[in-house]
């Protein structure tokens, strides 16, 4: 899994945030698109594209797109 991989596919999840604000260092909760549909749909992207299972709870415990990212490589 590649972190640039990763951040793209984080970025489709959003209609109204541009791609390019999606960084390394994003704090994505603090994004105005940001929902409880949005981790669902973290939580699919995951299972799709790794096979990875991770839980709203996991997510939330994360602060930028590479804690996120760190984290699902550790599972």
């Amino acid at each position: 899994m590649e972190l640039q991989d990763f951040i793209e596919k984080f970025a489709e999840l959003f209609d109204d945030t541009d791609a390019s604000e999606m960084q390394v260092d994003t704090v994505f909760q603090e994004l105005d698109e940001w929902s409880s549909l949005t981790t669902l749909g973290i939580i699919a992207l995951v299972k799709t594209e790794y096979g990875k299972t991770i839980t709203g709870k996991e997510i939330r415990s994360c602060e930028t797109i590479k804690d996120l990212f760190d984290f699902i490589v550790s599972l």
